[in-house]
């Protein structure tokens, strides 16, 4: 079941989305055009007298490295997607230009002198990678709130208390099996252990939280200590050292140590930008939020499947609902490109300089385009991201690869370069 479509009247101003088969009865008898590919919206060719379009809510899952994204009428999801984030990839690559400089600053070189004393960084300061998290969720509120209805933002405000989940002891917490007690500190486990037993890789069983040094021998509750195990691997290991318990497989001993020892980054950066983000949309309209125990138990009492779109649709105070869509809109944040003019190696030496002209024929890089070949060895009909050069010869990027020597003059362009790729 695919996402509803977003439609416009003449006048750009949003209506109620409509089922994809009505859009196409639209299409096809010339009522209505396609205004953008990405999300798929149509505008209307003829004017609607008195339109009170229904009031629309759309619910944010954030997170580290994907947001859930659900547009929801009423009790009905039409319209779901989840957008991935590169905040890992700008962190790389400021870490990369940093030791450039730092390379350049220790050769007998000409070069510009560091600058310490005069930057001050303001209050509510975040670094890039974090900020392009708000950013991106807060770009993406905006685009849906031009193109549909929506009165009202449901987001969830988790919270990792590191201080817990390092040690739960602090406050007396056990793992009890109540409704929504430890759910943080369980969903953290269920990410960090891939969803799946950490001593056989069974998935799809029931998962127990498992000390890997254990409690009878001194162990604590410190999440570094913690793991997931089935039933079976978490009898059979019982009070074992783990050392013990895993002598015959030293590879799969030393992957446990080592996952164990893994840093809370994703927690720190959703604990860093939660406010941040309610700061953002509660300028754009009344923002709600939720709590991620309160997500978990919505998803578990209604039997749905793990997904960042699900958890979207189960935030907050949730009864029931009826999924009209399952067919999410894959969004992944590409950027738009680098402003860099000189290209360097890995040691920081010029190798490459990039012209300022980005517009070849009509095309960027970056833009999405219908080709159809009518003659030559490249015969055939592909969709696809574009590679521009300057001789009018392009490079496809499509689903099943790259196809590489097509002419300027057999694409259309259906999509301007965003900063996005999309995909389902």
């Amino acid at each position: 079941m695919p996402n509803y479509v977003f439609v416009l009247d003449t006048n750009k101003q949003p209506l109620n989305p409509i089922p994809p088969a009505r859009a196409r009865e639209l299409l096809t008898k010339q009522k209505a055009a396609v205004f953008r590919m990405y999300p798929f919206t149509v505008i209307l060719k003829h004017a609607v007298h008195d339109p009170t379009p229904k009031p629309l809510t759309i619910k944010l899952d954030p997170g580290s490295k994907f947001t859930g994204i659900a547009v929801l009428e009423g009790e009905n999801v039409i319209w779901v997607a989840e957008l991935e984030h590169r905040g890992w990839q700008i962190k790389d690559s400021l870490g990369s230009r940093r030791s450039l400089r730092r390379s350049r600053r220790h050769r007998q070189t000409r070069y510009r002198q560091p600058r310490f004393n005069n930057r001050k960084r303001q209050e509510g300061w975040l670094a890039p990678s974090l900020r392009h998290r708000v950013l991106t969720v807060e770009t993406w509120v905006k685009r849906l709130c031009r193109y549909a209805p929506i009165t009202q933002i449901a987001m969830e405000l988790v919270k990792f208390d590191t201080q817990k989940m390092q040690n739960p002891e602090i406050d007396g917490v056990e793992y009890q099996q109540g409704e929504l007690a430890g759910y943080e500190v369980r969903e953290y486990l269920l990410e960090k252990w891939g969803r799946k037993c950490a001593y056989c890789d069974k998935e799809g069983v029931s998962l127990q939280i498992e000390h890997i040094h254990p409690r009878a021998k001194g162990g604590s509750n410190r999440v570094s200590n913690l793991a997931l195990s089935c039933e079976r691997c978490n009898i059979k290991k019982g009070t074992k050292f783990i050392d013990e318990f895993l002598k015959k497989d030293s590879s799969r001993l030393e992957k446990i140590k080592l996952q164990a020892k893994q840093p809370l980054k994703d927690a720190a950066a959703v604990n860093t930008t939660r406010w941040a983000l309610f700061r953002a949309l509660k300028e754009i309209l009344p923002t709600t939020t939720g709590t991620g125990g309160q997500t978990k138990y919505n998803r578990i009492r209604l039997e749905l499947p793990k997904h960042h779109w699900v958890d979207a649709a189960c935030v907050g105070e949730v009864e029931k609902f009826n999924l009209l869509t399952q067919q999410p809109l894959r969004i992944k944040c590409t950027g738009w490109g680098t402003r860099q003019m000189c290209g360097t190696d890995k040691y920081g030496f010029p190798i490459r300089h990039r012209e300022r002209k980005q517009i070849h024929f009509g095309f960027r890089t970056g833009d999405i385009a219908k080709v159809v070949v009518t003659s030559g060895k490249k015969v055939g009909q592909y969709i696809g991201r574009v590679l521009c050069r300057r001789t009018g010869s392009f490079d496809i990027a499509t689903k099943t690869g790259r196809v590489a020597g097509i002419s300027y003059k057999f694409c259309t362009s259906i999509h301007k370069k965003d900063g996005y790729s999309y995909a389902f």
